[in-house]
Formats: C-alpha cells, sequence, structure tokens
C-alpha cells in the first residue's frame, strides 16, 4: 500500500480546458507545490500518495495571482463566508460567487488569473487524469474525461462530499488511505457525470459478492495492521475493479469498506477497553493508531466518550 504523505500545517460562466493557455504538462508542477507558492502559506493538513493524488485544507488570504498550470485536475469546495471572485483565462472573465455548495475546477495544465478580494477557507482535492480514466474506464463509461472549467457553479453533492474529508483523516493509516481512495474515486465517477463535455449516467451495480469472495475481503480487512487494505489490493483478491468492487461489497454488507473497517475497529477497541487491563496508549498503537490522542478523538466521535469514560461506564 502506498503510503500517504500528511502535513498538519480556492463563479458561473464555463468552458473547457482547451479555452486556456496551457504549458506542457511535463513543465507543470505538482497541484500540492503550485497551492503552496501561489498561496504564499501551508495548508492546515493534507494527505498525499505517492502520485500526488490527495486532500488538502487550506485557509488563506486574499489572492490577487496567477495560477499556474498544474500535473492534477484540482476540485475546490468552499467552507467560508460569502464574498464575490473574479477568475480570468485567456480572454474570458468568469465573475461568481463563493459560498457553501460550490466547486471551482481547474482542469489539468490550465492557467488562470485569480482576484479574490477576502480570506478563503477550502477544501481541494488533487486528481490525477489517469485517475479519472481509470475510473471512467472501470464504469464502462463512452463519456469524455476532458473536465469543464468550473468558476463557483452550484454543486451541492460535491461540495458535500469534498468538505466531508476536512476532518476524516484520523490519524490511522489504514482507515485514511482507505477512505480517501474511496472518496477519490466516488468524486471522480462523480466529475464524470456532472462536469464534462458529455456528461453521463453511471449504471447502480447489480448484485454483491459471493460469499467466497465477501469471505476473503472480511478476512483481510480483519487482518494485522501491517496488512494491505488498499483498496487496490482488496479489488484485486476479489477479481474485480477498484469501482465494482466498493459498489459490491456495499451491496452485499450495507457499508463500503472503510466504514466497515472503522466500525471493525470500534468493536475491537470496545472489547479491548472492556476486557483487559491495556493502557490507552497500547490499544491505540495495536489498532494502528499514530498517537492516544488521534485513537481518542476517533472514538468520541463515534461513541460520543472518551475511552477511559467509556471503559469506566463498561465495568
Amino acid at each position: 500500500m502506498s503510503k500517504p504523505i500528511l502535513r498538519n500545517y480556492s463563479q458561473v460562466n464555463s468552458h473547457t480546458a482547451s479555452d486556456a493557455d496551457p504549458s506542457p504538462i511535463a513543465e507543470s508542477r505538482t497541484a500540492d507545490a503550485e497551492m503552496a507558492r501561489v498561496l504564499h502559506t501551508k495548508p492546515l493538513r493534507m494527505a498525499l500518495d505517492t502520485s500526488g493524488a490527495g486532500i488538502a485544507h487550506w485557509k488563506h488570504d486574499p489572492l490577487h495571482d496567477v495560477v499556474e498550470p498544474m500535473t492534477h485536475h484540482v476540485i475546490m469546495a468552499y467552507n467560508g463566508s460569502i464574498q464575490r471572485m473574479e477568475r480570468r483565462t485567456g480572454r474570458s472573465v468568469a465573475i461568481g460567487t463563493f459560498r457553501p455548495g460550490v466547486v471551482i475546477i481547474i482542469p489539468e495544465g490550465s492557467s488562470s488569473r485569480w482576484d479574490i478580494p477576502k480570506p478563503v477557507d477550502v477544501v481541494q482535492l488533487y486528481l490525477p487524469h489517469t485517475t479519472l480514466k481509470r475510473v471512467a474506464d472501470e464504469a464502462g463509461t463512452a463519456t469524455s474525461t476532458n473536465l469543464l472549467e468550473r468558476t463557483a457553479h452550484p454543486d451541492p453533492i460535491t461540495s458535500r462530499l469534498l468538505l466531508s474529508a476536512s476532518d476524516v483523516l484520523e490519524g490511522n493509516e489504514a482507515l485514511d488511505t482507505l477512505f480517501r481512495q474511496q472518496l477519490t474515486d466516488l468524486l471522480a465517477t462523480r466529475l464524470l457525470a456532472a462536469h464534462t463535455g458529455s456528461p453521463t449516467t453511471v449504471q447502480p451495480v447489480m448484485g454483491g459478492l459471493s460469499p467466497k469472495v465477501l469471505g476473503r475481503a472480511i478476512e483481510r480487512l480483519r487482518s494485522d495492521a501491517d496488512a494491505d487494505v488498499s483498496l487496490a489490493a482488496l479489488a484485486s483478491d476479489a477479481g474485480l475493479s477498484r469501482f465494482h468492487f466498493c459498489r459490491a461489497f456495499k451491496e452485499s454488507t450495507g457499508l463500503s469498506p472503510h466504514a466497515w473497517l472503522r466500525q471493525h475497529q470500534l468493536e475491537q477497541a470496545m472489547n479491548m477497553l472492556r476486557d483487559t487491563d491495556d493502557s490507552i496508549v497500547s490499544i491505540a498503537a495495536a489498532l494502528g493508531y499514530s498517537s492516544q490522542t488521534a485513537f481518542a478523538a476517533a472514538f468520541r466521535k463515534l461513541t460520543g466518550d472518551t475511552p477511559s469514560d467509556w471503559r469506566r461506564r463498561m465495568r
């Protein structure tokens, strides 16, 4: 499983990326590097895979600068106060309103000038085009994979999905990586359906996994913290694409792979807190959390109690 890079440390007219004046992709920066350059700050939080795909949460000052071509598509969801902004791409000008429920899309290789007068709170997805193409192929869609530029474009579904990522990274590598992979594929599916030149509807999956294949997937998810529980490994074991595995797994269990693993780890945590005298620190380490604090925050999010309070109530 590729290890993420974890760091604790942005509209109304639309046109295609071909309207811009991109420089060659090979000469472009990765999305995280270009955003750091133009925003003059560091993200509050960022998780990147080795491909550069990832999620970042930024809070930055007003912006009056050119965002240069990047090697990834960048999709943004806004989480701040309402404000007007302007985006210039070549001779085209788009004026929009930043507000919750809208998205920004900067296609790979495009360049534009941004004028945003007030501070910004935004969550960004960095999406390699290879991922978008893979999802399109696995879903069997005939649609174009050329994303449209979007400037404060109303899309509450994509916005909600992306904003949900800002506080879900829990300090557990297996859970965080699986969540990020699922979310990236889900957002790619949404982008293909709503933000290309020829949008299409992805057909729902019919039927779940066979009992044998489901058993193998659950056995892998139940393995120790060093096991590869990436979406690619789970799908490969099942002999399916990532797209179809996720949908078939949910059809069979009622939960996504990430939600299933999170529920399983919660049950493990409860058993260890109730039935053993192991310290909170050792339980957190056994379950793959980076710290006691990360474990306690995740446990409280799911139960409403800290691990110590829950243990006292159950004994």
